[in-house]
Formats: C-alpha cells, sequence, structure tokens
C-alpha cells in the first residue's frame, strides 16, 4: 500500500497552514459586511507599511516643520487615495484629505470618534480641559465657554476691552524707527487679551512673564515625554505648573471678593457656579485651555495676516482704505460694532489668513467602535487624522490655493464654501461637537488689531522668513520688521 512520504506530509500542511495563513489576510483586508440584504466589500484604508514604532514620522514631521505642512499628505493621497493609512505616532493611522470624511468625522464626535492626543498634549493642558475631556462633561464645558463667548455677548462685553488693550499694547513701540519681532508683539498682545478677559489680569509685567511661560508650554506640546532638564516637556511642564499657580491665585481671590476686572470677573464667577458638578482641577484645566487655545489662534493669525499683507500691497492697500474709512466722529480711531460689520475686505483677509496659514492644520481622534465609510473599514481603537489644511490648499478646490487672494472670497461660487461652521472645504476652527467656542471672539480680535496696527504703522520687513507648523505655527525668524509710526 502506498503511504505518503515526509515530503508529501509536510508539503500538504504548508499548503493548509499558507491557505489559513491568507485567508485571515483576507479576512482583515477585506471585510465582508451585510448592507441591504447584500454583500459589500470592505477594506482597511491603503498605505505605506514602514517601519515599526518609527513608521512614517520622518516624513511626517520633516513636511510640518516647512512652509507647506501638507505636502507629505498630499504625496501618500496620490498613490493610495484621499483616504489612506501610514504609521505615525508609533501606531497605524488613517488620514484624510477628503473633505467630505473630515466633516464625517467631526459631526460624529463622541459617538463614533473621540478626540486622541499624545500623551505631551494631555499633561501640559491638562485632562479635565475641554481640548480633551470626553462625554457628557465635555459637552457642558464646551457649553460653558460657548455661552461665555457668544456673539451677541461680544458687542457689550468685549469691544471696548479689546481695544483698550490693543491700544495699549501698541502705544509700547516706541516713536520713530524700531525694529520689533512682530511674533513676539502679537503673542504679547494675544496672551494680554486672553488673560484680562479670562482672569482680570492686567498688569505689564505679569502678561510679560504669561507670555514667556506660554513660550515653553506651546513648544512642549508635541515633544517626547521625557521630564528631565533640558527636554521641551520638562520645560513645558514646568511652564504649566506656574501657569497653574497663577490660575489657583485668581481663583482664591474672586472668592475672596476682590474686584479683577469686569469680563474676567464673569469667566471665573460662571466656572465656580458650576463648582458642584467641576473640581478645582476642572476649573483650572478648563482656563488653561482657553488660554493656550485662544492665544495660538488669536495672536498667530494676527501675525500671519500682516506677513501676508506686508506681501501683497494690492490687498494691503485695500485694507487699509476700508479701515481709513471707519474713523470715528471722536477722532480716537476706535471703532464700534456697527463698524465692525462694515469691513467686508477685512474678513476677507482673515478668511484667507486662516486658509493658507490656518493652526488647526489636524485634528487627532481615534474611533469608537467599527467604522465602515465607503470602501473602507477602519477597526475600533484607531487613530484618525483628518488632515485640514490639505482641503485648504487643494488645487482642485481653491484656484490658485498657493496664493494670497482675499479677492477669492468676495466670488460667488465660493460663499457656500465660506461658510466655516458647516463648509467640508473650510473648517478652520474644526467642527462638529468640538467647533472652537471661541472662532467668533477670535475674529473679532484679529479684526480689531488690524484696525489699529495698520491706521497706526508702517513697517518694512528687514529678514527674509518662511512659516513652519511644528511644534507649533510661527515664522522661524520671528517676522522682524522695521517699525515707524504713520502720522495722518
Amino acid at each position: 500500500m502506498w503511504e505518503p512520504s515526509l515530503v508529501v506530509w509536510t508539503f500538504f500542511i504548508l499548503t493548509l497552514l499558507s491557505i489559513t495563513f491568507l485567508s485571515k489576510i483576507l479576512k482583515n483586508g477585506k471585510y465582508i459586511g451585510q448592507e441591504d440584504q447584500s454583500q459589500r466589500r470592505y477594506k482597511f484604508p491603503p498605505g505605506r507599511r514602514s517601519w515599526p514604532v518609527i513608521g512614517d514620522s520622518f516624513h511626517w514631521y520633516s513636511a510640518i516643520a516647512s512652509s507647506h505642512p501638507s505636502k507629505y499628505v498630499e504625496e501618500q493621497a496620490k498613490r493610495y487615495g484621499k483616504i489612506f493609512s501610514c504609521r505615525i505616532f508609533g501606531k497605524c493611522t488613517v488620514v484624510s484629505i477628503d473633505p467630505e470624511f473630515n466633516r464625517y468625522v467631526m459631526q460624529n464626535e463622541g459617538t463614533l470618534f473621540q478626540s486622541s492626543y499624545p500623551k505631551s498634549f494631555r499633561d501640559l493642558v491638562g485632562l479635565n480641559g475641554v481640548i480633551t475631556v470626553q462625554g457628557e462633561q465635555q459637552r457642558k464645558l464646551h457649553a460653558i465657554a460657548s455661552n461665555f463667548m457668544r456673539i451677541n455677548k461680544l458687542n457689550f462685553s468685549f469691544l471696548k476691552d479689546i481695544q483698550t488693550i490693543i491700544i495699549h499694547s501698541l502705544t509700547t513701540f516706541h516713536d520713530g524707527h524700531q525694529v520689533i519681532s512682530l511674533q513676539d508683539a502679537c503673542r504679547k498682545i494675544g496672551i494680554n487679551l486672553m488673560v484680562s478677559q479670562l482672569l482680570g489680569v492686567s498688569s505689564e509685567s505679569e502678561v510679560n512673564e504669561i507670555s514667556q511661560l506660554f513660550y515653553d508650554f506651546v513648544d512642549g506640546c508635541l515633544s517626547f515625554p521625557v521630564n528631565l532638564p533640558g527636554f521641551a516637556y520638562y520645560n513645558a511642564m514646568k511652564a504649566r505648573k506656574q501657569i497653574i499657580s497663577k490660575i489657583k491665585k485668581k481663583i482664591k481671590m474672586h472668592k475672596s471678593g476682590v474686584a479683577m476686572g469686569t469680563s474676567g470677573q464673569e469667566v471665573l464667577a460662571r466656572l465656580l457656579e458650576e463648582q458642584k458638578y467641576l473640581s478645582d482641577e476642572a476649573v483650572e484645566d478648563f482656563i488653561i485651555n482657553l488660554l493656550f487655545a485662544g492665544n495660538e489662534t488669536t495672536s498667530k493669525t494676527m501675525l500671519f495676516a500682516v506677513y501676508y499683507l506686508t506681501h501683497s500691497p494690492k490687498a494691503m492697500k485695500q485694507l487699509l482704505d476700508e479701515q481709513d474709512a471707519l474713523r470715528n466722529e471722536y477722532g480716537d480711531n476706535t471703532i464700534t460694532w456697527q463698524d465692525y460689520k462694515s469691513m467686508p475686505f477685512t474678513q476677507c483677509v482673515i478668511d484667507e489668513t486662516l486658509r493658507l496659514g490656518g493652526i488647526a492644520i489636524w485634528l487627532m481622534r481615534e474611533t469608537k467602535e467599527e467604522i465602515k465609510y465607503s470602501d473602507y473599514v477602519i477597526p475600533k481603537g484607531t487613530f484618525v487624522v483628518p488632515f485640514l489644511c490639505a482641503v485648504h490648499l487643494d488645487e482642485n478646490i481653491y484656484d490658485g490655493a498657493l496664493t494670497f487672494n482675499p479677492w477669492r472670497w468676495m466670488e460667488l461660487k465660493n460663499q457656500e464654501m465660506r461658510n466655516w461652521r458647516n463648509s467640508p472645504f473650510f473648517a478652520p476652527f474644526g467642527g462638529g461637537g468640538r467647533l472652537c467656542p471661541g472662532a467668533e471672539l477670535a475674529r473679532l480680535q484679529i479684526a480689531l488689531f488690524l484696525h489699529h496696527f495698520v491706521t497706526k504703522y508702517r513697517w518694512t520687513q528687514i529678514k527674509a522668513d518662511r512659516m513652519s507648523f511644528f511644534p507649533s505655527a510661527r515664522l522661524v525668524n520671528g517676522f522682524q520688521i522695521r517699525l515707524e509710526k504713520w502720522e495722518h
């Protein structure tokens, strides 16, 4: 009787193992789902499978540190499609430059997706803040922030205070020719605005101190979490501790009945009313979240707007003409709420600055359950990154996408796209349940800054500069300009 040889048995077993292995690959790679009583083939988004842990991180961060942060994801999208996978942040990640999928992620915040940030970021902004907290607590904190900064309150609560702070800040520039780093100046103005409105801080020395602390704080947000001297994370955590100490002091003053200024008093009072729901740590994290988010959005957009205007004389002239026409009857150069609503070209400049140099270049999310979208299946617990600025810089959506062109927002075809609250094509403030609650306040602050800056000063750039978005959005040389008071 014939008996199979050892070689035949070995071949048979290897064949079975191969079939089993391949079937698992096919099952994982092409998930068979049931929809409408018919079978539909799903697959995990295609992409590179590079080195473990390190993966594509070097390519990713190299692009982020450049003036074109979406370069790497655009290259990958050409090869694999607008929704693709790669390995960054030490894990397999799904990245999207698809406007509709990005909107889908934002609109399903808290149900299908949740925020997911690196350890360094979570440690610094705090686990109880509106940026990182999840679920019902996030909705509660977001509602408090949104109510505090809703548009109908900006007219009464903030318009005069903002201008007072900006005018005072600009008076620190000496008469005559002066070389300044506009990046530093805008950061101080941004910090001044936020700490005044949130904490009632008005001391120039304290504003300068907090501004310096935020330099270290922001630089550590996407750093390696090494808590040893000499590392960005260590310096950032040290800065956080000092900022929290100042917040604690202001809370104690408020509870003691010490007057701090109308706006700062108001937000603290509202937060402390929620004391039965919020711990002291939650109040502290909430405030540092607003300080961080508000300062980054406002100060950097102020800076980038001036940078773009400097390189676009035509836009600069049109904006100046519009602002010059708003001089009020009292001659003090302050503007009213009606004036603010009557500066259409300035709003176009702000929108174009946010499109071309937006601060929120990507979102960091994680799937709460298995997601089926289009032809793809994304397993539960997968890191998902909607890369917003790649949409903002897409030539198929915006003609001359890499060119500063504020007039594009006057075109009728772009009006629907311009709705940053709902548009999948323009999302400088995020969207869904985590839409930036201070978006309207930021726009107001930027417009008021531009009014007072361009009507009072002339400047000349004295050193070449470029943008970088790592570890945070910035001009690498600080945008050094020679400033001169404009008498007219």
